[in-house]
């Protein structure tokens, strides 16, 4: 069995923006550290992530779990009910054992602006 992951970046707070490159123009997303909560450790930059199983799964499907944002209990504890609730859904962990995963299209509710000089 085999297990796949698929993560919306676009559910985190960031935008898309047009960048000029060394290879010309590129389309970029930039996401803000502190306002998504991402963890600087001494090896890298991370988002972490929980799974939830999916209780009632729709025939055919196969998505098991669905994957949230999992939060310090300090940061947890110091949001509201609503605030907790309303933490959007960044994808799904999905099962399958013949390569076939479904693939969604993913719509786009960031601007694009332009920016210049990125090191790449």
């Amino acid at each position: 069995m085999k297990i796949s992951s698929k993560i919306n970046l676009l559910m985190l707070k960031g935008a898309i923006v047009k960048m000029n490159t060394k290879a010309g123009m590129a389309d970029c997303m930039v996401i803000p550290i502190e306002a998504n909560n991402l963890f600087k450790g001494e090896k890298g930059l991370y988002l972490d992530l929980i799974g939830f199983d999916i209780a009632t799964k729709k025939e055919g499907s196969h998505d098991t779990h669905i994957i949230k944002q999992s939060l310090s209990k300090e940061k947890r504890e110091s949001m509201t009910e609503e605030e907790l609730k309303a933490m959007p859904i960044l994808g799904n962990h999905s099962v399958w054992s013949d390569g076939n995963t479904s693939q969604e299209p993913v719509t786009n509710p960031n601007p694009i602006s332009e920016k210049d000089d990125l090191p790449f």
